[in-house]
């Protein structure tokens, strides 16, 4: 299993299961509509989707907010992008590439559990990343160990 997390050459040999291949093109194509979102339409994504207030104030905080939001989305759409290359050109990496995603969709649910800080004043209702990461986690969680179990020949 170590050897197909890590394997000593990145190329289009994947021996996992299809089956794996498959699910994930659904699921990167919407994290990278996710990431368009919150990099071309962050004063969208933050107030119709995330559900975060407008805050008012002298000077305008806003557009700050609007800004990071943005870069957020563009680190996100970075990382889909490298994902779309290993789902094409280099599909030994992607149990690694699964990983990754486990990991960032994992700390949305330990941090949500664990936060110190109390953003309910700030918004209007939950917002979608945080209701589904449970959901999310184990998708990724079930889609990992498929993807480290070698295909039947």
């Amino acid at each position: 299993m170590f050897a197909m997390l890590f394997p000593k050459i990145a190329d289009n040999n994947y021996l996992g299961s299809r089956l794996v291949v498959y699910i994930f093109i659904p699921f990167l194509l919407l994290m990278t509509w996710r990431s368009i979102i919150h990099l071309f339409y962050a004063e969208f994504g933050l107030h119709g989707i995330a559900n975060m207030i407008v805050i008012d104030g002298s000077p305008d905080p806003m557009p700050v907010i609007y800004a990071f939001f943005s870069l957020w989305g563009l680190i996100q759409l970075l990382f889909c992008a490298f994902a779309w290359v290993i789902l094409f050109r280099y599909k030994s990496l992607l149990p690694l590439t699964i990983l990754v995603f486990l990991i960032e969709w994992s700390a949305r649910v330990i941090n949500a559990s664990n936060s110190p800080l109390n953003l309910a004043e700030y918004k209007t209702g939950t917002t979608p990343g945080i209701e589904s990461a449970p959901y999310v986690t184990v998708f990724l969680l079930i889609l990992f160990i498929t993807s480290l179990l070698n295909r039947k020949s």
